[in-house]
């Protein structure tokens, strides 16, 4: 096929992806649909590779392939018909953690099956221990919520009762998960009928040999990206501070990057055993975080399909905290171990492409979840809260401040809905002035965000890191700075962490912990790792970053021997 249809076609089917999106968005009941954008939207081949995806999330789109392949070896082709709509959310086949739920439908042309239209997204409220979803003490997978093998939701074209009383009848806000699982179906439905339209316009056979084509593009630009990077094993490692289970204990990723001519090999094998409590990866997340990595260090022009990843590796022994072995819980491995991977990878790769990799970023989601029920309208309420944290510096530029961590894409719940729809007052949100690691690139800036409790109870749980090792730095660049969750208890004056409040096993992982009428909740995310020595730091960049607020003039002096003049 020539490259001009090929790429034609490339850019209608990400439009269409993006199109899902916006579908999704603007008919989910929930802000962690409408408002974060916690979901990606794709396009398959009948056999399951990824044709195309919308720039929503990373941790999302590496998973796809895996995904959707892991359906059909239960759901065959031969058993799909026109209208039926597959949905699952089980880690253990194919998943990346529990509250993401995937759904897909056939697109048929003329009775034959020409692929899929795919949306991932983020149930906020899946059951288990815990409102929300994040158990930051789950011991196995049946504390994390409801697991769904791959079913029929709809079959004909006509919902499945059944299917849809056994997966409202396990959740606390059936109402909410309601809207969110049909805003799911109308971006696939989306999907199929856009798709539809193209191949009526160019016909099966041109945009199966197109497609196929374009698998086989994508695979050979990969390839001359990876042949330019310096052939080698490179190594490196981090860690994770706890699981909210083993009190201290912590946990090590270590990756081997094997580069060879066009080809890249991501190894695990050194990292830790499983963890008991909830930091679990799945295959899943150690696939789509090696996808996700390399993706950083490549042209980002080459179109982002299953073709692209065909030269990338990966090995993932099972029972590691990369490849969770059942039942043990898994639901941070996609939040928190994900972004930890992909650091770990860049880090390893940071001699070999230093201008292509970065400082470690604040590496977490800080996954705060909270429910419980409203004293004003007597209905239950539930909420996933994401925050942005620093990103590392580079090699040419300082990272990029208070963004949510590198596999998400997702956007904050703005201060005026997250105030409309939950029980707090925000009482403050703001940079953390000095969190953004020095170097000649200085690190991002995270940020505080500090409310009060206006219901007489919400139930709060957390899953977030970097409480304890901070954001590394590179290349003599300084770390960044901590994370933080504190509590206000009202009538006291001492801020406190889970561990002096409340007594849990860990400062960053706990779960129902209950927060009072005029209790007040800080909740600080991390900066990320500076880039190059201080002393290299321009003295323009200096001042300017004391201008608007990023440093201090204090830690202007001590990191950099700043002095006004």
């Amino acid at each position: 096929m020539d490259v001009v249809t090929v790429n034609i076609l490339d850019s209608t089917m990400v439009s269409i992806c993006r199109e899902m999106g916006i579908v999704l968005m603007k008919t989910a009941y929930s802000t962690i649909f409408s408002e974060a954008l916690d979901f990606t939207c794709g396009l398959a081949n009948l056999n399951g590779d990824m044709l195309a995806v919308a720039d929503y999330c990373p941790s999302q789109i590496g998973g796809m392939p895996l995904l959707v392949k892991s359906c059909l070896r239960e759901i065959p082709t031969w058993e799909i018909e026109e209208g039926d709509i597959i949905l699952h959310n089980d880690p253990y086949r194919g998943g990346l953690h529990t509250p993401e739920h995937t759904f897909f439908k056939p697109i048929f042309m003329d009775r034959e099956l020409m692929g899929f239209a795919v949306a991932i997204g983020h149930i906020q409220e899946v059951g288990g221990m815990v409102p929300g979803g994040f158990c930051g003490e789950a011991t196995e997978i049946f504390h994390e919520g409801i697991r769904v093998p791959p079913v029929k939701i709809k079959k004909g074209g006509k919902d499945n009762v059944e299917v849809w009383k056994l997966l409202l009848a396990n959740v606390r806000t059936p109402r909410a998960n309601y809207g969110d699982l049909r805003a799911l179906i109308a971006a696939v439905d989306l999907g199929e009928s856009r798709t539809l339209q193209v191949i009526k316009k160019y016909g099966k056979s041109v945009f199966s040999e197109a497609s196929r084509d374009l698998l086989d593009y994508s695979e050979r630009r990969m390839r001359a990206e990876l042949e330019a990077i310096p052939d080698g094993i490179y190594g490196f490692r981090d860690y994770i501070e706890s699981d909210g289970v083993d009190e201290d204990r912590t946990y090590v990723i270590e990756v081997e990057v094997h580069k060879f001519g066009s080809e890249i090999v991501i190894d695990y094998s050194g990292s830790s055993t499983q963890a008991k409590g909830p930091i679990n990866g799945t295959l899943g997340v150690a696939t789509s975080a090696a996808y996700n990595a390399v993706l950083h260090m490549t042209d980002p022009s080459i179109p982002r399909n299953s073709g692209c990843f065909r030269p990338i590796r990966v090995l993932a022994p099972p029972g590691t905290i990369v490849n969770v072995d059942y039942p043990g819980p898994e639901v941070g491995g996609n939040t928190e171990t994900h972004p930890r991977i992909v650091g770990t990878i860049l880090g390893a790769m940071a001699n070999a492409v230093p201008n292509r990799t970065m400082a470690a970023e604040g590496g977490t989601h800080s996954n705060f979840v909270f429910g419980g029920v409203d004293a004003e309208t007597g209905d239950f309420f539930i909420c996933y809260d994401i925050a942005g944290v620093g990103w590392g510096g580079r090699a040419f530029a300082d990272g990029n401040d208070a963004v949510d961590s590198i596999n998400g894409n997702c956007r904050p719940t703005p201060i005026e809905v997250f105030e409309t729809r939950f029980p707090w007052r925000v009482e403050y949100l703001a940079f953390d002035i000095d969190s953004g690691g020095a170097g000649e690139f200085r690190g991002g800036v995270g940020y505080t965000k500090q409310m009060i409790c206006l219901n007489d109870e919400v139930i709060c749980s957390q899953m977030t890191d970097r409480h304890v090792f901070a954001p590394w730095g590179l290349h003599g660049g300084r770390t960044g700075g901590l994370g933080a969750t504190l509590v206000l208890k009202a009538g006291t004056k001492e801020w406190q962490n889970m561990r002096e409040a409340y007594g849990k096993k860990s400062t960053s992982r706990y779960s129902n912990v209950r927060i009072r009428k005029g209790d007040r909740l800080r909740l600080v995310s991390p900066g990320g790792g500076g880039y190059g020595d201080p002393g290299n730091r321009q003295r323009e960049l200096i001042a300017n970053d004391i201008k608007q607020g990023y440093v201090s003039l204090k830690g202007a002096e001590k990191e950099y021997g700043y002095r006004e003049a």
